[in-house]
């Protein structure tokens, strides 16, 4: 390394103007970017789901009317799948942590990697001027034929913004797996690659593959409803099944555009914060590709109640339950490696433990989603609500916030305060089951999802919900204050705060423009702790 006195500039102090940001090719920066944006994006959906819980909280629909109710949520789902889970970890930590973990001095392809910030921003142009103009009421999956023939609702607006982000994931994806086949730093072999960059390359495989399949049935919805084209209208000869099979082949896989990469960060945090090698590393490998590849053929399992042919379900049933086979192989892996660990229970580490829990709940409550027999009677309930945000609020949100508190001190050269994030994590994990674990029980019980009102013998359960909601807000609040509390008080960060390993550790915090001073050679496998 140069000396201090001529240290090449931070990333962060090499150009201070607004211009220099935005005309960036620096993978840092445009991780930045992306980080305000998806900030700005999930507390607009954030607000949606509070409008909603602040409904549900009587059983009268005393809030809003139907149509507003259906517009809220659709609006909620919209942004939170598209606008922020899916991009949230590979378009921040994966584009800031990627190539300084392969040891290159940026992605392969800079100004494409800009390019599609600016896609998903007119993307998100486009979305936020559907609430602007009145909302869209379809629900996020905008079902046939509602979507296609009778909603009077701005269908069209929202789809545009989606079938633009969608390409916004497709350059992503393909970005990062140039970098990771022809950038990686001498002696970073396949097997020596962090367990992160693994599950950016496996995500990465999903979205180059399944979005494109997104972008065609949004292609077709646009057809059906502005040129008369008989494609799921069958009066006009089309197939009324033929819109969920397409958009649920690339929404399950999305599942794990989603997951994936909150799995390569909690099995980075795991590992820390015990100070130990990953147990089963190359299962952990596997796993990730296992459940890549296995995802894209699950989709079926969305149309048990659908009409379509007993014999499919009971294929996507048998492969729904195949594909828990190489999650449950990272649950027991990172116990494995947790076990007779001297744990450092920083904010980082209950984050990561916090997913484990939440993501084995929902995985769980999976399996009987798989299961035909109990499909029929939990299609539609709040069952379905709550497990789906298990996996993907519970478990990537907790992730990422996990992944953005361990990598904080790079990215900005600043600590936070401990008690204060250690406070937020409990709180989030409290909070959250408070919300979401009512809502088991309600769908069990019968209680329909979508609906602004309901009987009255779910008014407990929906109370309990909508009190957890507060405390789930305020847990997602408070990482904000004492972030930026850091940026101008926080001490500062030396390069390796954590004492971790791996090779964006080696470098300044926050790293140089160009990541390292000198190309790192790397010697040997990931996690080389060698002592506790």
């Amino acid at each position: 390394m140069l000396p201090a006195e001529h240290a090449a500039p931070s990333y962060l102090t090499d150009g201070n103007t607004l211009r220099s940001w935005l005309v960036t090719h620096d993978h840092k920066r445009i991780a930045i970017l992306y980080a305000v944006s998806i900030t700005f994006f999930f507390f607009l959906g954030g607000i949606a789901a509070a409008l909603i819980r602040l409904e549900l909280a009587t059983p009268a629909g005393d809030v809003m009317s139907a149509d507003t109710y259906n517009k809220t949520f659709t609006f909620h789902g919209v942004v939170m799948v598209w606008f922020f889970l899916i991009p949230s970890i590979p378009t921040t930590l994966g584009n800031f942590l990627l190539p300084l973990m392969i040891g290159a001095r940026d992605v392969a392809f800079p100004r494409l990697n800009l390019f599609s910030w600016y896609l998903y921003m007119a993307g998100g142009i486009f979305t936020v001027a559907c609430l602007l103009l009145g909302g869209v009421d379809t629900g996020w999956t905008f079902y046939t034929p509602f979507s296609t023939m009778f909603s009077n609702s701005n269908v069209m607006l929202t789809v545009v913004g989606v079938f633009i982000v969608g390409f916004s994931s497709i350059l992503t994806g393909l970005n990062f797996i140039v970098t990771i086949h022809t950038m990686r730093t001498t002696g970073m072999t396949w097997f020596r690659l962090p367990l992160f960059v693994w599950s950016m390359y496996g995500v990465s495989l999903v979205m180059l593959l399944a979005t494109p399949v997104l972008a065609m049935t949004l292609a077709l919805i646009a057809a059906e409803r502005l040129l008369g084209v008989g494609i799921f209208d069958p009066a006009l000869g089309g197939d009324p099944l033929l819109f969920q099979h397409f958009f649920w082949f690339y929404s399950h896989p999305a599942v794990y555009i989603m997951v994936l990469p909150a799995m390569g960060v909690v099995s980075e945090l795991i590992t820390a914060g015990v100070r130990r090698r990953i147990f089963g590393y190359r299962f952990m490998v596997y796993s990730i590709i296992g459940i890549a590849v296995i995802g894209f053929l699950v989709w079926g399992h969305h149309m048990f109640v659908a009409g379509q042919s007993m014999y499919a379900s009971i294929v996507f049933s048998i492969l729904s339950f195949i594909i828990a086979v190489p999650s449950a192989i990272k649950v027991f892996n990172w116990t494995a490696t947790l076990y007779k660990g001297d744990i450092a229970f920083g904010a980082p580490m209950i984050y990561a433990l916090g997913f484990v829990g939440l993501f084995m709940l929902g995985g769980l409550t999976g399996l009987f989603l798989a299961a035909t027999a109990l499909d029929v009677n939990l299609t539609d309930t709040y069952f379905v609500v709550a497990h789906f945000h298990y996996i993907m609020v519970g478990g990537s949100v907790m992730a990422y916030l996990g992944g953005i508190h361990f990598w904080w001190p790079k990215i900005t050269g600043r600590m936070f305060s401990e008690a204060w994030a250690r406070f937020a994590a409990i709180l989030m994990f409290l909070g959250f089951n408070l919300t979401f674990f009512p809502q088991f029980l309600a769908g069990a019980e019968g209680m329909p999802r979508r609906y602004h009102q309901y009987p009255a013998e779910y008014g407990l359960l929906n109370v309990l919900s909508s009190a957890g909601a507060v405390l789930l807000a305020a847990s997602y609040l408070l990482p904000i204050g004492y972030f930026l509390w850091s940026l101008r008080f926080g001490e500062r960060a030396g390069n390796d705060p954590w004492g971790a390993e791996g090779l964006e550790w080696t470098t300044s915090s926050p790293p140089p423009t160009h990541n390292f001073e000198e190309p790192p050679v790397v010697t040997e496998g990931p996690y080389a702790y060698t002592h506790p």
